[in-house]
């Protein structure tokens, strides 16, 4: 099994009624300053604030009654877990989120407004625990990315992405377990191959970078990241090919670069994002990513869920 386009676009009919087709806009501000055409795409608008809901509804819709009503749980740092928490509550049934400790307070507390149980853990443990709760407990694993049905859901952004800027040259995408990259990365590749697809991850844990250089699934040290949405250590082995198959480059960004993404954006673009989903205007604001004066970018913002105090670190940095 593998992902196709025609499974993409099933989940984006599967999906329509549950979630908000998130504007595309230009902002023409930035543009001087970037060095190109800027479009985002806000799934910072989306439902629960974050782009996951795509995938998780996407799953859980093609669940039997019987894998629904045994619970569900996954992994996340966050986003993932909120989606899950969410979709779980509108469907009137039990959720269990194994979080790790890089998880902020204003997540965490998302996803405990939903209902859910939260299990804390870390981000070497975090797969084992919830394995280890489907085998004790009989739930059903909602995978926060290693799974062809999350792709599938979360490549639905693409397909948006090329009906509201059909004429885009290049498309930027935070990447931690690969879900949404390589979701984003085989829509848009099957359906316009003029299309460049740039995976961003931190340069404190370069898993893709690594692991496309090695020619194989690599994990790297936990070195830590600012960017608590983009924790993962190893990409998922369901991704990783799709990721080799259809994303052109991969790019490493440094912490002090995504500070100055998420500061920009909000000072100069007024959108509240994530550090997470900073992290490629950041990579270009600090010289780390290079792009063409002509050229038509796309920004995917995956979310906004973040609380006043994640602003503290920005206040002094310069951009």
């Amino acid at each position: 099994m593998t992902l196709t386009l025609s499974d993409i676009q099933a989940a984006h009919d599967r999906i329509k009624p549950y979630i908000i087709e998130t504007p595309v806009l230009r902002l023409y501000n930035l543009e001087e300053i970037l060095g190109c055409e800027v479009y985002v795409k806000l799934e910072n608008m989306q439902r629960t604030k974050a782009f996951k809901l795509r995938g998780v509804m996407n799953t859980l819709l093609q669940l039997t009654d019987e894998e629904l009503n045994r619970g569900v749980v996954t992994s996340s740092s966050g986003n993932h877990g909120h989606a899950v928490a969410y979709a779980a509550n509108m469907l009137g049934i039990k959720a269990t989120v194994a979080v790790p400790n890089t998880a902020p307070p204003f997540k965490l507390q998302k996803i405990k407004d939903y209902g859910a149980e939260i299990i804390p853990t870390t981000v070497e443990e975090r797969f084992k625990l919830q394995d280890s709760l489907v085998k004790e407990h009989g739930y059903t694993l909602i995978p926060p990315f290693n799974d062809y049905r999350i792709m599938a859901g979360q490549g639905t952004v693409g397909l948006e992405i090329l009906n509201q800027l059909p004429d885009v040259d290049r498309i930027f995408v935070p990447a931690s377990g690969g879900g949404l990259v390589a979701g984003i990365a085989a829509a848009v590749k099957e359906s316009s191959k003029n299309v460049i697809v740039h995976g961003v991850e931190p340069g404190n844990l370069p898993k893709f970078a690594t692991s496309l250089k090695n020619n194989k699934i690599t994990q790297v040290e936990n070195k830590g990241t600012i960017a608590d949405g983009l924790v993962s250590i190893v990409p998922g082995e369901k991704n990783f090919p799709l990721v080799q198959k259809y994303v052109d480059s991969f790019y490493t960004v440094s912490d002090e670069a995504m500070k100055k993404g998420q500061k920009f954006l909000l000072m100069e673009a007024k959108i509240l994002a994530e550090i997470s989903s900073s992290i490629a205007v950041g990579g270009i604001l600090n010289g780390e990513i290079d792009v063409n004066p002509e050229d038509k970018v796309c920004f995917v913002i995956t979310g906004g869920n973040l609380g006043f105090d994640q602003l503290e670190y920005i206040k002094d940095t310069e951009i």
